[in-house]
């Protein structure tokens, strides 16, 4: 045997971007663990980055493509995989248009390297405009807010968690997620910092989570009513006279059109609605006035609701308006050394509305439709009706809302494709399946969460182990099927194009390519590379035309009718007098570490959360197995109760329900869990985003 070796790399598995030692020996991983030397994540690591030697070794993983027949799947060439799927494609879209084909994108996707760079130019060798992806079923709120306000949807402004001195946190679990949105490893090391330094934290959540647990304050707020408890803030700021746009005084408009607006919205006139009495909202609205430098972070429980458009809106104009934006301490834009908007003019067109899904016209927006369409677009007869699919490292069956509808849309599809390494829920549908290879045997660098750092680093990590003869990386598996939609020859120039040729490009043309940040700087540095604090830069990266924050977009006042009904309407529907939220595991990621024996292992997490009075009125004792039903379905749950939840709220995880007929997932068969998905209502989305609506599902609840 050789010698033992280390490895350095950033775990892949989520946003936070932790720095992970590897020792190994030859081909075996002997243990992973946090690397000290990383300057951003200084050592820490959460127990998902051994999940990475799992993937590698997991005897369920598929390596070659394999094929869906009468008598069950079978395993064929490359070639003949890409042929077929190729002439199949062409078909379907000679035969009933270029838009019959479609094309959905999960979240490991945006973890890839390589599929970062190559995702674009596969569209359009596709040429579909049916692009669906988990960013819908996430983070579009966020996006959408920066477009109508920044000028472009990927300048997105992130908490300087390291030096604030009162944090605001909405619908968010930092400590379990490690940021979201925020890429901040070890947030729990970040947040006790603010504490010592003598700043506070309240966080506003359904749920007293950990983050809550460890935070200053918590105030439990009904769900979906963020965006109201947020204007009454900002009533509060202009009705105190607390108004403070410090450097950004003339580079706001539509100030006094939100000043006007906030007038309704009084701590007096929400309370009932929102859950928290008058008096604690004010307090809550000084505090932050008061503060040397606050910032409010809103996130999954905020954007992925009803209201979630408003929400993301309204977070941004309360930073702006307490002075605590482009500000130490406050939000601010990252200066990453890849650039995602290098070349994006000010003033450039968006492409929100651009096109209209055709059964609910919900909008286009960032080359992609809302996933909580998907199933209704492939299942509606008519001109431009989706035939065929391709999904991409993605499980929507049980990510997506209303997953057992999706399910039956796959079903009846004219022909399907699945590049992922697992026959699971959503790939059980393909009629094949092309595995790419997992994290440890593919180069990295974080693209995306580079931007939404909470500090500028940047760090490349090589494969640790090359991958074998007959395996593909996902991007080569990509580039391969858009070669042969061209027809291009073998020796077409764009070929040989490598992630790494444009990575390195893009560092030297970047902010820090000057100072000699380059594709070799990063190999010749593994740990990474500290590039520094936040700074103000919003006069160098705003991208409206007119170099002005626009804290009055046209489209959220007109979404407003719909916010106001909710404190008009009558009582709810007493059908299903409970709302129901998600909640996260740090021991999960989504739908794809359920293959992880080390993070599966153990008691069931996958439970309803019941508050102990709901419990006692329902008869209801710990432990005991319910059935939960909502208007589109129905599970079998175990209960856990306590009075960590809200009452007339229930909570469960997203990201479970493995091990259905027909797939091969053994290691989650001990711990299936149920999707949270049979009960989300695709049908319930933000209007004004088209996100889905994953909190605040009404359900009932029944002793099975």
């Amino acid at each position: 045997m050789s010698d033992i070796k280390t490895h350095y790399r950033n775990c892949n598995i989520c946003e936070a971007m932790c720095g992970l030692e590897i020792s190994y020996q030859d081909k075996q991983i002997l243990s992973i663990k946090g690397d000290q030397l990383d300057p951003f994540s200084q050592g820490y690591n959460c127990p998902k980055a051994l999940a990475l030697e799992d993937f590698y070794t997991d005897k369920d993983r598929l390596k070659t493509p394999i094929k869906r027949t009468g008598s069950g799947w079978k395993a064929i060439s490359w070639d003949d995989a890409f042929s077929e799927i190729t002439d199949k494609f062409k078909s379907i879209q000679q035969q009933h248009g270029k838009n019959a084909l479609a094309v959905y994108l999960g979240n490991p996707n945006a973890h890839s390297l390589g599929n970062a760079l190559v995702l674009k130019p596969f569209m359009k060798s596709l040429g579909t405009v049916n692009r669906f992806s988990s960013a819908s079923a996430d983070q579009l709120p966020h996006h959408v807010a920066s477009n109508f306000m920044f000028g472009a949807g990927m300048l997105i402004p992130v908490p300087d968690i390291d030096r604030t001195d009162f944090m605001l946190i909405i619908g968010a679990n930092p400590v379990v997620s490690n940021g979201s949105m925020m890429t901040a490893p070890n947030v729990i090391g970040r947040m006790k910092a603010i504490q010592k330094r003598g700043g506070k934290i309240v966080v506003v959540d359904p749920r007293k989570t950990r983050t809550a647990k460890i935070a200053d304050q918590h105030l439990f707020i009904r769900p979906e009513k963020d965006a109201l408890l947020l204007l009454a803030l900002i009533h509060c700021v202009f009705a105190n006279d607390k108004v403070n746009l410090r450097h950004l005084d003339n580079m706001v408009e539509g100030f006094d059109e939100v000043a006007n607006l906030a007038k309704a919205y009084s701590p007096e006139a929400i309370a009932e609605f929102v859950g928290i009495d008058a008096v604690s909202i004010r307090m809550l609205a000084d505090d932050m006035a008061a503060a040397d430098s606050a910032v409010c972070y809103s996130r999954m429980g905020a954007s992925t609701q009803t209201f979630g458009g408003l929400c993301l809106w309204l977070t941004n104009v309360l930073n702006i308006i307490t002075g605590n934006f482009d500000r130490a301490g406050g939000a601010m834009f990252p200066q990453p050394a890849f650039d995602l908007l290098r070349n994006h003019k000010r003033g450039h067109k968006s492409s929100f509305g651009q096109h209209q899904t055709r059964v609910r016209q919900l909008p286009f927006f960032n080359g992609e439709f809302p996933v909580a369409t998907l199933a209704e677009e492939i299942q509606t007869e008519g001109e431009g009706q989706i035939k065929s699919l391709i999904t991409v490292a993605g499980n929507p069956v049980l990510s997506a809302p209303s997953g057992h509808k999706l399910a039956q849309a796959f079903a009846g599809l004219e022909y399907m494709v699945s590049v992922d390494i697992y026959l699971n829920e959503t790939t059980k549908y393909a009629d094949i399946i092309l595995p790419g290879t997992t994290g440890v045997e593919n180069s990295h660098f974080d693209i995306f969460f580079n931007s939404f750092s909470v500090r500028n680093t940047v760090k490349y990590s090589a494969p640790l182990f090359e991958k074998e003869p007959d395996q593909r990386s996902d991007w080569q598996i990509l580039k391969e099927i858009s070669a042969r939609m061209l027809n291009l020859p073998a020796d077409d120039p764009m070929q040989n194009v490598t992630p790494e040729m444009i990575l390195d490009m893009e560092l030297k043309k970047g902010p820090y390519g000057d100072q000699g940040i380059s594709l070799q700087a990063l190999i010749d540095n593994p740990h990474g590379i500290d590039l520094g604090p936040l700074m103000p830069c919003i006069e160098q990266r705003i991208k409206t035309e007119n170099g002005k924050v626009n804290l009055f977009p046209q489209v959220y006042v007109d979404d407003l009718p719909r916010l106001n009904a909710v404190m008009t309407q009558a009582a709810r529907d007493n059908r299903y007098p409970f709302d129901l939220i998600g909640r996260r595991l740090v021991k999960s990621h989504n739908t794809w570490t359920q293959n992880s024996e080390r993070l599966t292992k153990g008691k069931n997490p996958c439970t309803l959360e019941v508050h102990s009075e709901d419990a006692k009125q329902l008869g209801i004792t710990q432990g005991q197995i319910v059935s939960v039903s909502s208007a589109v379905g129905q599970i079998k749950i175990e209960v856990t109760i306590t009075d960590d939840i809200q009452q007339g709220v229930v909570s469960m995880p997203q990201g479970w329900g493995h091990n259905q007929q027909g797939t091969n997932m053994s290691v989650a068969s001990a711990q299936p869990g149920v999707s949270i998905n049979d009960l989300t209502d695709a049908a319930r989305v933000d209007m004004l985003t088209g996100n889905a609506a994953f909190n605040g599902t009404p359900v009932a609840i029944h002793v099975a």
